[in-house]
């Protein structure tokens, strides 16, 4: 399970995702189907996201399918932004 902030071109989201990264052909092209084709995505702690979510990240984990499966855990751009120190993001993955 993996935890991500992904820029696209309306701002940050907060995505939860089964996929192996944020780099997987199968993880792209599910963004691509939801008009997302150009993105900068940075992996976040999964613990720390279940911090600071609480009980709005058992229940968005709780509804996400085991394999090839994403959700969006906080589509608020500001609060994506803000919830998290440029310090606890992992380095950059751009698709484009």
């Amino acid at each position: 399970m993996k935890a991500g902030v992904v820029f696209t071109g309306t701002g940050p989201i907060l995505i939860l995702t089964s996929f192996a990264s944020f780099d997987d052909a199968k993880f792209v092209e599910k963004l691509a189907r939801k008009g997302i084709i150009k993105y900068i995505a940075h992996e976040l702690d999964l613990e720390l996201v279940r911090q600071r979510y609480g009980q709005h990240f058992e229940v968005i984990l709780g509804d996400l399918k085991q394999d090839d499966d994403l959700r969006v855990l906080d589509y608020n751009g500001h609060n994506v932004f803000y919830n998290f120190s440029f310090k606890e993001w992992g380095p950059p993955i751009l698709h484009e």
